[in-house]
C-alpha cells in the first residue's frame, strides 16, 4: 500500500527518542520511505540524529503544517502509548492530515479506516497494519518442518530489546554475503518496513500459528529465512514466541539482549535468570523437549546501545565467555559474525 517513493513524516509527539518511538527509528533506520520530517513538539528545531542514537539529519517538526509544508505525502504513526491504542487527543491531528490529503500507515491496535475512510478522495488510503487481511489460516500443524531451507528465529529475554533490528541487521548481511535470504515481519515496524509480513498479534491464539506457519511456507524457496520474534518466553504478559516457535518449525535461533540487563524492563521482579539457562529454555521449548524439530542458539545479538565503545567491547567479550557463542552489537559492529555462524550451521 505504501508506495517507496512517497515523502512520509513521522508523528511521534513526546516520546521521540525515547522506547516508546521505536517504530518511528525502526523507519528512520531501515524504511525505504524518503523522510521528510518527525512532528514532536517537545523537540522541535533538532534532528533525528540529535536526540536518537541515529545518523540523520531529518528535522523535527512540531506541527503537521511543517510537514506538510516539507513535502510529506503520508502521515507514520511512530509512537505507542502503553496498550497500543490511539488517544483520543490525536484523532484532531489525524483528521486534519487526512483533509490535507495524506494518507496514514497506523500501527495502534484500533482501526482508523471506519472512523476516517470516509473523508478520503481519491489516490488516499488509510493503511491499519495491526489488522488481520485475508482468510483465517489453518491451524499450524507442524508442516514447516518438511522445508529443507534455514529457518532462523530472533528470540529476547525480554520485549523492546532488538529482535527486528538484529533480524533485519542478520537479514542484510547474509544478503552481502550472497545467500538467498528473505526476512518475515511479525510485527507492525517490519511491516511497514518491508511492505508485507502478518501483525501475529490481531490473529487469535488458535491461528497464531498458523498465520505464521502460512506465512513460512510461503518463503520455502529461499535458502534463509530471518523470522522477526515477538515478545519473550520470560515475560509473564507475552503469548507470542510459542506460535513462532510452533509456526516456524524453526532450525535455528539468536538471541537477543541488552548488556547489564538484570530484570524485565517493566518487571523489576521478573530477574533475567543467567544467558546460558535463557537459552536451554528456549532450545528446549522450540523442540519441545526433543519431540519437534531441533532448534540451537547459535549467537547472541547484545544490545548495547547504552553503554560507550569501551564498556560495549567488554560486555560483547563477557557475553561471549559466558555463553561460548559469538556475539556482537549488530547495529555497531556489524552482523558478520552471526551471519556466518548461520551459514556455517546450517552448511554443515
Amino acid at each position: 500500500m505504501l508506495d517507496p517513493n512517497q515523502p512520509i513524516a513521522i508523528f511521534a509527539e513526546a516520546t521521540m527518542g525515547l522506547l516508546n518511538a521505536k517504530m518511528a527509528e525502526g523507519i528512520l533506520r531501515y524504511g525505504r520511505n524518503p523522510a521528510v520530517a518527525v512532528i514532536d513538539s517537545t523537540k522541535a528545531g533538532k534532528t533525528v540524529g540529535d536526540v536518537c542514537r541515529l545518523q540523520s539529519d531529518v528535522p523535527i517538526v512540531a506541527t503537521l503544517e511543517e510537514a506538510i509544508a516539507l513535502g510529506a505525502q503520508v502521515l507514520v504513526l511512530g509512537t505507542a502509548p502503553s496498550g497500543g491504542r490511539v488517544p483520543g487527543e490525536w484523532m484532531d491531528i489525524l483528521h486534519r492530515a487526512v483533509g490535507a490529503g495524506l494518507s496514514i500507515v497506523n500501527g495502534m491496535h484500533d482501526e482508523l479506516a471506519p472512523t476516517l475512510g470516509r473523508d478520503l478522495a481519491e489516490g488516499q488510503w488509510i493503511w491499519d497494519i495491526r489488522m488481520a487481511q485475508g482468510t483465517l489460516p489453518d491451524i499450524a500443524m507442524g508442516r514447516a518442518a518438511a522445508l529443507s531451507n534455514a529457518r532462523i528465529l530472533m528470540v529476547g529475554t525480554d520485549m523492546a530489546v532488538g529482535k527486528m533490528t538484529a533480524g533485519l541487521e542478520i537479514h542484510r548481511s547474509l544478503c552481502e554475503a550472497g545467500a538467498d535470504a528473505a526476512f518475515l515481519a511479525s510485527g507492525q515496524t517490519g511491516i511497514a518496513i518491508m511492505g508485507t509480513g502478518i501483525p501475529l498479534d490481531a490473529f487469535r491464539v488458535d491461528h497464531a500459528a498458523g498465520a505464521v506457519e502460512r506465512m513460512v511456507l510461503g518463503a520455502a524457496d529461499h535458502d534463509y529465512v530471518i523470522v522477526e520474534g515477538q515478545g519473550s518466553l520470560l515475560h509473564p504478559g507475552s503469548t507470542a514466541t510459542l506460535p513462532l516457535m510452533r509456526g516456524s518449525c524453526c532450525t535455528s535461533m539468536i538471541l537477543c539482549h541488552r548488556a547489564g540487563m538484570k530484570a524485565l524492563d517493566t518487571l523489576d521482579n521478573v530477574r533475567v535468570p543467567p544467558l546460558r539457562d535463557v537459552i536451554a529454555l528456549n532450545e528446549m521449548t522450540a523442540t519441545a523437549n526433543g519431540t519437534l524439530t531441533a532448534a540451537k542458539v547459535l549467537g547472541i545479538a547484545l544490545n548495547t546501545s547504552h553503554l560507550s565503545e569501551d564498556a560495549a567491547k567488554a560486555a560483547i567479550e563477557e557475553t561471549m565467555a559466558e555463553t561460548g557463542l559469538p556475539v556482537s552489537d549488530l547495529v555497531r559492529f556489524g552482523a558478520a559474525p552471526l551471519a556466518d555462524a548461520i551459514m556455517a550451521f546450517h552448511t554443515k
